[in-house]
């Protein structure tokens, strides 16, 4: 990632200068006699050495009751991978566990918190801001905590809004997001200015992909100047396509949601001759809404995801498997990721190069283009025969949901472990699973990886074996 300062690129190699820290000797001496490489983590003792600390405020807490092993290690880690072929030497990455430590880096009394939400909407997001404001209150004593309204645009824009748990006390319950959203805004100097300017002195950024990276360099900035301000991402996309952590939040809520949708165009097929129903999906780049929603429905006929390529006419073609579900059965269901097929849609040189507001290429409707297809097809192969097609996009109606009951309780663990892990002196981090556990990984990592479906893996060959959906590969 670029940054302003060529010296940041050193930063994280200094070694760290506390003792409640993994010191990058002892990660790399552990890293030649153990069968895992740590990865090191950023901390505001990078490039502040004479931070004090304190005592966790957890010790007076009446919620809790610290004893032997309350308090997370510096040295307790969570590898990436736990599964192993004997055959080979296994060898894995590990990364700090979440928690709290015993000791903290902040002033309660001294801390000025900062909350933003970036890019689309997504169920459980309103759940994410009220734990955080929730949990800074109650657990760690802050009672100064803003939510900057509109995305990065807000931070030098207008002015943020208080924050207290008797204005979040329902918040989970109601979908969106109480700080409003929007895609785009992001100008550095002027981001960093305005959080140094307000004196904030922890930043959560709550977005996806591209508001992890837009984080990236918001850390790096601030790095580069030495101010004592810990930021740390919290990842949301509802297609579940952030790499490293098991799932992003209202993943599972999107998944529920989707069998509303498919449901309702299988009562479509059903009743009409020759009935299509075409269920397009959410996922841009990755298909996992469309699997899962898939495998839970057992109604799908063809699931079309972007990871596969898939073509309509001739042997093996989409349009030879539908016709002889319809001669078979009288009615298919299709489901579409709105990232499927987008090469195989005409579009003009204009188009090719269109852009959103994030930057990322505006797809056209597969879903639209699919349905006239589906209607060409049939009135040229079938000309006196009766075909319906019935086409749902539910993508608004999905992600403007409260989470559900799993998200809602995934959503409160991870703005637990943020705040856990800022108040410890960790920045440029984000709190998510990895294998069940809780860990904090550096933004960097987690803005660059991606988390595509393996069509290899024992999952897709479940789709097909419930869909039995041809395989799309030409003789």
């Amino acid at each position: 990632m670029a940054v302003s300062c060529p010296e940041a690129t050193n930063l994280t190699t200094a070694p760290y200068s506390t003792e409640h820290i993994l010191s990058n000797t002892d990660a790399d001496n552990a890293n030649r006699t153990l069968p895992f490489s740590i990865v090191k983590l950023p901390h505001l003792t990078d490039f502040l050495r004479d931070l004090q600390t304190h005592p966790n405020p957890l010790d007076r807490n009446p919620f809790y009751h610290p004893s032997d092993g309350f308090y997370v290690s510096h040295t307790d880690v969570i590898l990436r991978h736990i599964l192993y072929d004997l055959s080979s030497p296994p060898h894995s990455t590990a990364y700090h566990r979440a928690g709290p430590r015993n000791r903290v880096f902040f002033d309660p009394s001294q801390t000025r918190a900062a909350i933003v939400t970036c890019g689309g909407l997504c169920p459980g997001l309103n759940t994410v801001i009220r734990e955080l404001v929730v949990a800074l209150w109650d657990l760690y004593g802050v009672r100064q905590i803003f939510g900057v309204k509109a995305g990065y645009w807000g931070f030098y824009s207008s002015e943020p809004v208080e924050l207290n748990p008797k204005l979040v006390h329902s918040l989970h319950k109601k979908g969106g997001t109480l700080l409003e959203t929007s895609r785009g805004g992001f100008d550095l100097h002027k981001i960093v200015d305005a959080i140094r300017d307000r004196g904030f002195n922890q930043v959560y950024i709550i977005g996806g992909d591209g508001s992890m990276r837009g984080a990236v360099k918001i850390f790096d900035e601030i790095r580069c100047r030495k101010l004592n301000i810990a930021v740390v991402g919290i990842p949301k996309t509802v297609d579940n396509d952030i790499g490293i952590i098991d799932r992003s939040f209202g993943f599972q809520t999107a998944v529920e949601m989707a069998q509303q949708a498919i449901n309702a165009a299988l009562v479509e097929a059903e009743s009409a001759v020759n009935g299509i129903g075409l269920v397009k999906l959410m996922g841009r780049s990755t298909g996992h809404i469309a699997l899962y929603a898939t495998l839970s429905s057992r109604d799908v006929d063809c699931c079309l995801i972007p990871e596969i390529e898939f073509y309509l006419e001739g042997k093996g073609g989409l349009f030879e498997f539908l016709e002889q579900r319809l001669k078979e059965y009288g009615h298919a269901v299709l489901v579409v990721a709105e990232g499927a097929g987008q090469d195989m849609i005409p579009r003009t040189d204009e188009q090719k190069e269109e852009r959103d507001e994030s930057g990322n290429p505006v797809f056209l409707d597969v879903g639209g283009w699919l349905k006239s297809e589906l209607k060409n097809w049939w009135a040229r192969d079938h000309p006196n025969e009766l075909f319906t097609v019935k086409y749902i996009d539910p993508t608004y109606m999905i992600r403007a949901v409260p989470a559900n009951a799993t998200d809602n309780l995934y959503c409160t663990l991870l703005a637990h472990s943020a705040i856990h892990g800022v108040m410890a002196g960790y920045t440029g981090f984000v709190a998510g699973p990895i294998n069940g556990n809780y860990a904090y990984i550096p933004l960097e990592e987690v803005a660059r990886a991606k988390n595509e479906v393996d069509i290899k893996d024992h999952k897709w060959a479940w789709v097909r074996s419930v869909t039995n959906q041809p395989e799309f590969v030409r003789n």
